[in-house]
């Protein structure tokens, strides 16, 4: 695609009068926060890493909150911020992987805001979360293991999302043109009806 064909699609999405949050589902390693800041960016909106945010509010990692108070704890502060934040200003929001799963978090996404799954193979989902080993879920086994058993329980609820979008292995621009053109259809067909 063409920077200016790019540019193109990014004012059509500001045209079409983007009133809601962008929030980015997905497994970890799928680049929700890569594809997050850069699309965000591009289009002119704030963003925001809800883990971050969680952290903050917790005054504690995310593998602490897991291994002091466990995931149900954890999740329901992740339920708050998200709401928190979804509730504020239109944004690009990029979620944890666990968070669209869950039924209530799920339902206020698809209420107030525009959801896209980031997907990726298994292969490169394991290579890229081997970079860092701040990832809690994956600290108990065997990484590979992890994920596929992950993936195959959370891609019916990640399903949900508004929007699917393959992230590619390429530079970030490449699943952000994606993106951006996937958005664009899905506001142009929701003004229609």
């Amino acid at each position: 695609m063409t920077a200016g064909a790019g540019e193109q699609q990014q004012h059509r999405v500001l045209q079409q009068g983007l009133d809601r949050s962008i929030v980015l589902v997905g497994l970890m390693g799928v680049g929700k926060t890569a594809v997050g800041k850069r699309l965000a960016a591009d289009i002119g909106l704030g963003f925001v890493d809800a883990d971050q945010e969680i952290e903050a509010a917790a005054g504690m990692t995310i593998a602490e909150i897991f291994a002091t108070h466990g995931e149900p704890a954890f999740r329901l502060g992740e339920r708050r911020v998200i709401a928190r934040l979804i509730d504020g200003p239109p944004m690009v929001i990029s979620t944890g992987g666990g968070a669209f799963v869950d039924a209530e978090t799920r339902a206020v996404v698809k209420a107030r805001g525009v959801s896209i799954w980031l997907t990726a193979d298994l292969d490169e989902l394991v290579r890229r979360t081997a970079r860092r080993n701040t990832r809690p879920l994956l600290q108990t086994g065997d990484p590979r293991t992890i994920l596929a058993d992950l993936l195959a329980r959370r891609a019916p609820f990640y399903a949900e999302a508004d929007i699917t979008v393959a992230s590619s292995r390429g530079p970030v621009e490449e699943t952000v043109a994606r993106v951006l053109t996937a958005l664009s259809i899905h506001l142009e067909t929701d003004r229609h009806d």
